[in-house]
C-alpha cells in the first residue's frame, strides 16, 4: 500500500514539473515582430511647376513705361515734361529707340528762367530754342552709368557735344556744368539720368 502510494506521488510531481516547463517555455519564448514594407514616395515635381517658380524668381523691376511716360509721372520733371510737349518731342519720347536723357530737373529750369529773366510761359513759347536746348540733352543711345566715358566729348541728337567728368559732373558746349544727381532709370526706350542744371549749347 505504501509502496502503491508512493509511486501516485512521483507520478503526480513527474507531471506538475512537466507542466511548469511547458509553461515557462510558453512565457519566456521570445515573440518576433512582423516586418514591415512602408516605403515613404516624395512627392514628383513636374516641370511646368517647375518653369512656374522659375519665373516668380525673375526680377520685378524690368522697364514698363517710356521715357516719355516716365518723365510725365515724376513730380520733379513737370517742367521738362511741358517742354517736350512745347517743342513737339514728347512723341519722340514716347516712341520706340535707344535714347539717353540727361533731365533737368524743375528746379534746374527754374533757375534758368532766373538767369535768363523770362517766366515759364516765354520758355515754352519759344519752340526754336526750346528744340535746340532740349535735343541738347539727348543722346541717341543707351549709356547707362557704368559706360560714361568719362573726359570724352558725348556727342547729342543736337549735333553739339558735351563731357562728364569722373566725379559725374557734365560739362556744356557753353561753359556751365550740372551735377548728375540720379541715375540709370531704365525705360522701354532707353535710360535717363537726372541733372540739377539745364545744358545749354553754344
Amino acid at each position: 500500500m505504501l509502496k502503491k502510494n508512493l509511486l501516485s506521488i512521483a507520478v503526480v510531481t513527474a507531471a506538475l514539473s512537466l507542466a511548469a516547463c511547458n509553461d515557462k517555455e510558453a512565457v519566456t519564448e521570445p515573440v518576433e515582430p512582423e516586418a514591415t514594407t512602408d516605403v515613404v514616395v516624395e512627392p514628383e515635381v513636374a516641370p511646368e511647376a517647375m518653369a512656374e517658380a522659375d519665373a516668380t524668381a525673375m526680377p520685378a523691376d524690368m522697364a514698363t513705361q517710356s521715357i516719355g511716360e516716365m518723365a510725365a509721372g515724376n513730380e520733379n520733371l513737370t517742367i521738362l515734361t511741358a517742354a517736350l510737349q512745347a517743342a513737339d518731342l514728347d512723341d519722340m519720347m514716347m516712341a520706340e529707340g535707344q535714347y539717353t536723357v540727361f533731365a533737368p530737373t524743375d528746379d534746374a529750369f527754374a533757375a534758368l528762367l532766373t538767369k535768363l529773366n523770362i517766366t515759364k510761359e516765354q520758355l515754352l513759347a519759344d519752340k526754336e530754342m526750346l528744340t535746340s536746348v532740349l535735343t541738347y540733352h539727348v543722346v541717341p543711345m543707351v549709356v547707362k552709368a557704368a559706360d560714361i566715358p568719362y573726359g570724352n566729348s558725348i556727342e547729342t541728337a543736337n549735333g553739339q557735344t558735351f563731357s562728364i567728368s569722373d566725379a559725374n559732373v557734365i560739362t556744356d558746349a557753353s561753359g556751365n556744368t550740372a551735377n548728375i544727381v540720379g541715375t540709370d532709370m531704365m525705360a522701354t526706350n532707353g535710360v535717363v539720368h537726372v541733372i540739377d542744371n539745364v545744358l545749354l549749347p553754344k
